[in-house]
């Protein structure tokens, strides 16, 4: 360190000629950066100065140090602070950003009170922007920090300091005349340093949410690199929110903080653009009704439909349709295990035309035969020849992963028929059970990648013990409501619900479809909407619990036992028998399982019939067995 700047660093005061600044107060530092206060001695006008902490030794460490901070400076975006200068003054360098475009964030928030929870995910997503922008050129901040935040006259956030904490070891030499042919010039090490930094900057990010939500120094430090340094995988401190805070913190955005400093690495996020898409997914959703993810989900129900049909339906429809003497649950059977015609169908009914056919006082219908009487096959026929043929625009591994979840739907179906009570309709429950899973088929359609990032966070990992010990720990996922979270800003059963009401579904039949709450004991139920719903709640969840690791499966099952025995007289044998019937009704589903399997080869789809396959269509509200 020059003897000009050493004593400047150890007192803020007195003022000390910095080149043609005169460096003020130190605003603050941390263990790589530090941030002057200081007054261009020409023209009077006062800037932030930001500088290492530590030194660049000799002329070729202080050249690429200045060679990258200014392709930092060259970066324009909205959310990164416009650079004025970048220089170096007696082997000391430095970068300058006009003063007046606003205060550092640690600056504010000790003028002011805690900031509310939208206006905190607002400057993170600010951040993010302009931090995704810079990892994309192939720049890392490295020491994003609360001074390197401003927030300016309007309360807008901006990034500054890019640049700055780049070591000198890990700049290179080769001149930036092209980006693509630098990037073809890294090393593979290099490469791999920078995503290893940009990480870094999406952890830091987090930490600095924390920081706003929580009220209070993370760990009980205000440098964020000390705190990483203590988080896994290095340390073995755990980074989450707590349930006191200063303002009260809506779950989903509980959720995205604690997955952006995760003590599972894994879990985290692995770049701005993803955490950006899970906070303003959330704020937007947040800030009016079916806003964010759900309008788009939306507009595109409207644009491209809800799911595709299984192949051949046109041709399944015209021969299940052509003997115009057929009774409809004979029809209705056959179209049941399409999911995309059940909806249309689904569609079709809840329109004005049709519900203007009702007769008054007779609820909302269930079942689809009530709907093919109503419609009639013509309107059968043009609901089918409306759809999109399997699989849409989904690529083969996303046509599988559809593929599987409607199987499972439908196993859920099947076992909810076999564990209503007598003298309930079988078709009524099985719709209920699949209806009460629409968000998850919608979410796997129409956002085919958020829905594997999704699952790959709810799937357990066995992993080397973070304190180096031999052997190895069971890490656990995120349930189904924080992972969604995580990564939308919203739950995927909220897709479902909007999807409901978009169709014109009525409010009972919305009161249906949401699953028991886990949290919430079963109870006896007041009447046979609510009876329904325990029973399509109990349904899925055994098919959750089928779906876990075979060590885990007989104490899922035992559990859904013991919370449904008292309200549906539910024993271990009880479940199951109802199990075993409905994967043996799955086997049985005839025309749609074989029409699933000639096409498997071609869209990579699983074999259909054989699994949880969810159909709905029509609903019939409460609905007790009308015996024809």
């Amino acid at each position: 360190m020059p003897l000009a700047v050493a004593p400047v660093i150890r007192s803020s005061s007195p003022t000390r000629a910095f080149g043609r600044f005169a460096l003020g107060r130190l605003l603050a530092k941390s263990e790589l950066t530090m941030l002057w206060l200081a007054t261009d001695t020409r023209t009077g006008a006062e800037s932030m100065l930001s500088m290492p902490r530590h030194q660049p030794t000799g002329a070729s460490s202080t050249g690429n140090w200045l060679l990258g901070a200014r392709r930092a400076a060259r970066l324009d975006h909205p959310n990164i602070a416009h650079v004025a200068e970048c220089g170096v003054h007696e082997h000391w360098p430095f970068v300058a950003v006009d003063r007046r475009i606003g205060v550092t964030l640690d600056q504010w928030l000790g003028e002011h009170p805690p900031p509310s929870a939208d206006e905190a995910a607002g400057w993170i997503a600010a951040i993010l922007r302009g931090l995704a922008f810079a990892h994309d050129a192939g720049i890392a901040h490295r020491d994003v920090q609360l001074h390197h935040i401003v927030i300016n006259e309007r309360g807008q956030a901006s990034v500054t300091g890019l640049g700055v904490a780049v070591p000198a070891a890990e700049n290179t030499a080769v001149p930036p005349r092209d980006r693509d042919a630098r990037a073809e010039t890294l090393e593979p090490s290099v490469l791999r340093a920078q995503r290893a930094a940009a990480e870094r900057d999406v952890l830091a990010c987090g930490i600095v949410l924390h920081r706003l939500l929580g009220g209070t120094p993370v760990l009980g430090s205000s440098d964020v690199a000390r705190v990483i340094e203590r988080m896994a995988p290095r340390g073995r401190e755990l980074v989450r929110l707590p349930w006191t805070t200063p303002q009260p913190i809506a779950e989903p955005l509980r959720a995205i903080a604690n997955r952006s400093t995760s003590g599972q690495v894994r879990l985290r996020y692995r770049s701005a653009r993803t955490f950006l898409g899970a906070v303003t997914g959330w704020l937007e959703a947040a800030a009016q009704d079916d806003g964010g993810p759900i309008a788009l989900l939306l507009d595109r129900l409207r644009t491209v439909g809800h799911l595709p049909a299984l192949p051949a339906l046109a041709m399944r429809v015209q021969r299940i349709t052509a003997i115009e003497s057929k009774r409809t649950d004979e029809i209705a059977r056959h179209l049941l295990p399409d999911m995309a015609l059940s909806f249309e169908l689904l569609k079709t009914f809840s329109s004005a035309r049709v519900q203007g056919t009702q007769i008054a006082g007779n609820g909302s219908v269930l079942t689809l035969r009530r709907v093919v009487a109503l419609i009639g096959v013509d309107g059968v026929r043009q609901a089918a020849n409306g759809l999109r043929v399997w699989p849409g625009p989904l690529d083969p591994e996303s046509a599988a992963a559809l593929s599987a979840t409607i199987d499972r739907v439908r196993l859920a179906g099947h076992v909810a028929q076999s564990l209503r009570p007598a003298g309930y309709d079988g078709e009524a429950v099985f719709l209920i059970a699949a209806l009460q899973n629409l968000g998850r088929l919608l979410l796997r359609y129409h956002f085919a990648d958020d829905a594997e990032q999704i699952h790959q966070l709810t799937q357990p990992f066995v992993g080397a013990r973070s304190d180096g010990v031999g052997g190895a720990v069971d890490q656990p996922g995120l349930d189904d409501a924080a992972a969604a979270y995580a990564v939308l800003g919203v739950d995927v059963d909220a897709f479902g619900s909007a999807a409901a009401r978009h169709w014109g579904l009525g409010d009972d039949v919305m009161h249906m479809i949401r699953r028991l709450p886990f949290d919430v004991p079963v109870r006896k139920p007041d009447n046979d909407e609510e009876l329904l719903r325990i029973v399509a709640s109990a349904a899925n969840e055994t098919v959750d619990a089928l779906g876990l690791a075979p060590a885990k499966v007989s104490t899922a099952l035992n559990e859904v036992v013991l919370r449904y025995a008292r309200t549906l007289r539910l024993t271990t044998r009880v479940l199951h028998d109802a199990i075993r019937d409905a994967k043996t009704a799955l086997t049985s589903d005839g025309a749609a399982s074989s029409a699933r399997r000639a096409d498997a080869d071609e869209d990579g789809a699983d074999a259909e019939g054989e699994g949880p396959r969810g159909h709905f269509a029509g609903l019939e509200a409460a609905a007790k067995t009308q015996r024809s």
